[in-house]
């Protein structure tokens, strides 16, 4: 099956993009080679454009505290686990410290960094970044795999503690709804949601089935319509026979 997820609000959609991002950066960190980190540090760049806003680290603190709130009245409860609930409330606790710990905003010493600014900046025009714009650039990525990685590391470690409260916001998410089989008609799909609270739906179709979902939603309703994958240089047209699908709502 491949999942395509589709945020309801703003936070989710921050969410989900700083995911794919430092999935990304810790990925080509790995490589050994020097385009390999230059793309790490590009995307790394990329972080800190998306998780500008201000109150980004309050809205994680707020929403872990209110899972944690929701965990405890589990306590004591037969048919909850109570090694795995202690286990999922000391992740909580210790993400929600780390990041009150953080000073001002994500990647602050990154943005106080000029020369890594500059290479931002650069980074920003098509082929901005050649040796003859950058030269200590090139210096640098003419470095050992070993001292570029060291790094990157380093430049991304104080970004560690909001990467793992959001992992831990969209596992929970995604945990809390439970899948429910659809089927599209000539591609095409409605649904009346009634003001859901939702704040992320996620649409699951199995790979062998040639049919992309486009989503369009908000709480009131739902529409999906089904595309064919584009052949060559050729337009995606909307898929012409009948889709079976699995419909998760989710919210925390």
């Amino acid at each position: 099956m491949i999942t395509y997820e589709y945020p309801f609000n703003e936070r989710i959609r921050t969410l989900l993009r700083l995911e794919d991002l430092f999935e990304k950066t810790v990925y080509f960190m790995q490589g050994e080679g020097s385009l390999e980190h230059h793309t790490a540090l590009v995307t790394l760049f990329e972080i800190l454009e998306a998780a500008g806003r201000a109150d980004l680290k309050m809205d994680l603190i707020q929403e872990l505290e209110r899972q944690r709130q929701t965990l405890l009245a589990y306590r004591n409860n037969p048919e909850i686990s109570e090694e795995a609930l202690s286990g999922a409330l000391y992740e909580i606790e210790q993400s929600s410290a780390a990041l009150l710990a953080m000073a001002g905003r994500l990647g602050q010493h990154l943005r106080d960094n000029d020369w890594l600014m500059s290479i931002k900046s650069r980074a920003a025009i098509p082929g901005g970044v050649c040796e003859f714009d950058l030269p200590s650039y090139h210096w640098w990525l003419h470095r050992s795999p070993e001292v570029r990685r060291e790094a990157l590391e380093g430049w991304i470690r104080s970004m560690t503690p909001m990467r793992d409260a959001a992992a831990i916001v969209l596992r929970l998410l995604r945990s809390s709804g439970r899948p429910k089989g659809y089927a599209a008609t000539a591609g095409h799909f409605h649904l009346n949601l009634g003001g859901t609270a939702a704040q992320m739906v996620r649409v699951s179709v199995a790979d062998e089935q040639l049919a992309i979902p486009e989503v369009s939603a908000n709480k009131y309703s739902l529409n999906i319509r089904f595309t064919q994958p584009p052949r060559g240089d050729i337009k995606a047209r909307g898929y012409e026979g009948d889709v079976l699908f699995d419909l998760t709502f989710c919210n925390l």
